[in-house]
């Protein structure tokens, strides 16, 4: 019986290793002008398996989805899509101009300085759903993720 339970505990663990991850990088939400009412969030995200990013939410917006922007001849368009492909290692770039997660319906202006919970929930291969939640820093409109990240580690002085 004791055997029995140690092979049950060690399938259990063995499963638990071999989860997917998903490693966020990067990050940020646009800010935004008090009458506005939507805007982006961008990021690095790199699964350690195959999986996909299906939905997000966040306290900070009524609505919250994927979207592309895309050239559809010779004008940008904007859409939801109903999940993002993330290969095995293989890094997928969420920036303004192509894959995004859509913040609408807001609940207040994102004024820069602040942070926005994203609850993001991805698919595995097997179906099986997982979410991550990611502290994301608000970027002073007009502000670019590299800006963001120089002013951080700057103080936010100019050379």
């Amino acid at each position: 019986m004791k055997k029995l339970i140690i092979t049950g505990l060690l399938a259990i663990t063995s499963t638990a290793w071999a989860q997917t991850t998903v490693k966020v990088e990067d990050a940020w939400v646009r800010g935004t002008v008090a009458s506005q009412k939507a805007t982006g969030a961008f990021m690095r995200l790199t699964a350690s398996a195959n999986a996909r990013l299906v939905a997000a939410q966040s306290p900070a917006a009524g609505v919250v989805e994927i979207h592309e922007m895309a050239m559809e001849k010779d004008v940008m368009k904007m859409r939801a899509v109903p999940g993002l492909e993330l290969s095995a290692g293989k890094a997928v770039e969420l920036k303004p101009g192509g894959y995004h997660v859509m913040l609408m319906d807001l609940k207040q202006p994102l004024k820069a300085g602040e942070r926005v919970s994203i609850t993001l929930v991805f698919e595995d291969a097997a179906k099986r759903r997982f979410t991550q939640v990611v502290q994301a820093p608000v970027n002073a409109l007009g502000a670019t993720s590299g800006q963001m990240k120089h002013d951080a580690g700057h103080g936010a002085h100019k050379h």
